[in-house]
């Protein structure tokens, strides 16, 4: 099992930055992939970014890419997403989830084991 605690949420406004964190805890997170994905009020979950457990792949949705990047410290379990530019349409719940496979990372939810309690983000304009 593994356990996962998104922080580093909250408000900020338009063209600001935050940097999103995700604690994993049980099994070897260094060997898991990651990804964030956001669920705004009355939208689907949707794909923001994903980073391979090896070699540091990384893939981004396109809305973000360019202002978001994902990176990872194994040696911190963590997983981390900064943010900047952002916009208001980049407000949403936040979440962190791993898998073992694929080990690049997916864009695929379903495909995703283990999942954080989601961070809010809210961006004003």
């Amino acid at each position: 099992q593994v356990q996962l605690v998104e922080s580093g949420g909250g408000l900020v406004q338009a063209g600001g930055s935050l940097r999103l964190s995700c604690a994993a805890s049980g099994r070897t997170f260094s060997t898991y992939a990651a990804g964030w994905f956001r669920q705004a009020p009355g939208k689907d979950r949707d794909f923001v970014a994903a980073i391979s457990w090896i070699g540091g792949r990384t893939d981004y949705a396109d809305s973000v890419k360019g202002r978001f990047t994902i990176s990872r410290d194994s040696a911190k379990n963590t997983v981390y997403l900064q943010m900047n530019s952002l916009k208001p349409e980049d407000t949403a719940v936040y979440y962190c989830a791993t898998t073992l496979f694929p080990p690049e990372g997916s864009r695929t939810q379903s495909e995703y084991r283990f999942w954080g309690q989601g961070t809010q983000v809210t961006v004003s304009s």
